[in-house]
């Protein structure tokens, strides 16, 4: 396996990062997830503009330059032999001494992670997934923006933690004001009476490109759409829910804390906007 650390390509036995790395030390770093189809990179336009504004807004230089970014992207596949693929960037602070102050890292960390998509297993798909509301409450905006994408993940992780203790799929998070916001990795959607709902970006939501996506393909079919804060027992009134997540894309739910969602998986309007994304998808790929 090859992966691309810094300036060059470099064998996965040789991919060594500084202990004094303070994306290791303090989780100061961003990062992007994305998704290959055949080659193609699903919006990686739309991935790169979010590195970029997560990176900006933590006040980090990004080393590689905007063209630079594809070919890179294309030759880490090239060389793992890999066409659907699983692609991760890793922009980390750098190398520096002990300490907090940013200015002690003089160059930041940059890492490309090609690997084979493994796919969510068939029967989620048919069957959906349990989800759980967690008590781990989503990350203050106000202490640390969602919109960064940020390296530090330990509020997600106590989440993931709690709804596998709970013997469910995924976590669904709260606010501070008890509003529902997203899972650990995917945000969220449900389905009352034809209209597809979902937190808006106020409620500390990561913005996810897959949810755009989402969102404009519900649009152009002519579904109703409405962001907006929602409390947890909306939920139990729901006709359909699904999460949306680059690489999951459209994933049913089937109860949440033991309570259905619906009277079946997946529902009419998650069927056919998973319909949808598949046969719009070649659109969507750069």
């Amino acid at each position: 396996m090859w992966i691309f650390l810094n300036d060059r390509f470099v064998p996965k036995e040789d991919a060594m990062v500084s202990v004094f790395d303070h994306g290791f030390l303090y989780g100061d770093g961003v990062y992007e997830t994305l998704r290959a189809y055949g080659g193609r990179i699903f919006m990686l336009r739309r991935h790169l503009a979010r590195l970029r504004r997560s990176a900006n807004l933590i006040g980090l230089n990004v080393p590689i330059a905007e063209l630079d970014w594809q070919p890179l992207l294309q030759e880490a596949m090239k060389r793992n032999v890999l066409s659907d693929a699983y692609l991760r960037i890793t922009l980390s602070r750098g190398e520096g001494d002990i300490g907090l102050d940013p200015r002690l890292c003089p160059r930041p960390t940059v890492v490309i992670i090609s690997l084979p998509l493994q796919p969510y297993p068939v029967h989620l798909f048919q069957a959906g997934v349990s989800l759980t509301v967690v008590g781990v409450r989503r990350n203050l905006a106000a202490a640390l923006s969602p919109q960064i994408k940020s390296l530090n993940f330990l509020n997600n992780i106590l989440a993931k933690q709690e709804a596998a203790q709970k013997g469910a799929f995924d976590g669904l998070m709260l606010n501070a004001e008890g509003y529902i916001t997203e899972c650990t990795t995917s945000n969220m959607m449900f389905v009352k009476e034809g209209c597809v709902c979902t937190p808006s970006v106020a409620c500390g939501i990561l913005d996810g490109i897959t949810r755009e996506v989402v969102l404009s393909l519900a649009h152009d079919e002519g579904f109703p759409i409405q962001e907006g804060c929602y409390t947890p027992d909306v939920l139990r009134h729901a006709d359909e829910c699904f999460l949306t997540n680059t690489t999951m894309e459209i994933m049913p739910v089937c109860d949440i804390d033991k309570h259905a969602v619906g009277s079946g998986v997946p529902g009419p309007v998650t069927g056919r906007l998973r319909e949808l994304f598949r046969t719009k998808l070649p659109r969507f790929l750069e």
